[in-house]
């Protein structure tokens, strides 16, 4: 699908840390100013460049995966995000995928964000081979090719179960992944 400057939350594979960031490149600039990666407090907010960029470059949205305080809901903050009209970047495999699975099980939480926002365009982004350009344990990428690939958005229909959306989510994105040859 084309960018729009619409709100819209964009749903992708996970085996980078430089995935959020291709993807909000990819945008154009009218669209990046309003949106924000949702990414993990607990690695994101440590000392030093990672916590800087993504509080003070990409506006990110940090989930406390650590569950400190029980009660609280971990989406809020996303749904808040949501609810200002910011477009977002996530990543319903809820960590990188380092394994040989093309996707791991999603978590809840798309379901849920598409639920809280029925109106909103849910978008799958395929990212192909940054696993190899940005590795684990990398700080600077490797000079390889990656690609993009960005699907037809999904809404969540009336009625459709959380596992039903989760399966039909998680289809449309390994549509988009490259066949093998």
């Amino acid at each position: 699908c084309s960018p729009l400057p619409i709100q819209r939350l964009y749903f992708a594979n996970h085996s980078s840390h430089g995935d959020f960031v291709l993807i909000w490149a990819s945008l154009p600039e009218n669209l990046r100013r309003r949106t924000r990666p949702v990414a993990g407090a607990d690695y994101w907010l440590k000392p030093g460049v990672r916590s800087f960029l993504i509080k003070k470059v990409f506006n990110g949205v940090l989930l406390d995966r650590q569950r400190s305080e029980p009660q609280a809901d971990p989406l809020q903050p996303v749904k808040d995000a949501l609810a200002q009209g910011d477009s977002l970047i996530f990543f319903p495999e809820g960590t990188r995928n380092l394994g040989d699975e093309p996707l791991l099980p999603f978590k809840s939480g798309l379901f849920h964000l598409a639920a809280a926002q029925p109106g909103i365009e849910v978008v799958p982004v395929w990212i192909a081979n940054l696993n190899r350009v940005m590795p684990k344990g990398r700080t600077l990428p490797l000079p390889l090719l990656c690609t993009l690939s960005f699907g037809e958005p999904l809404h969540l229909h009336p009625d459709e179960s959380k596992q039903a959306f989760l399966d039909r989510a998680s289809q449309s994105l390994l549509a988009l992944a490259p066949k093998e040859a």
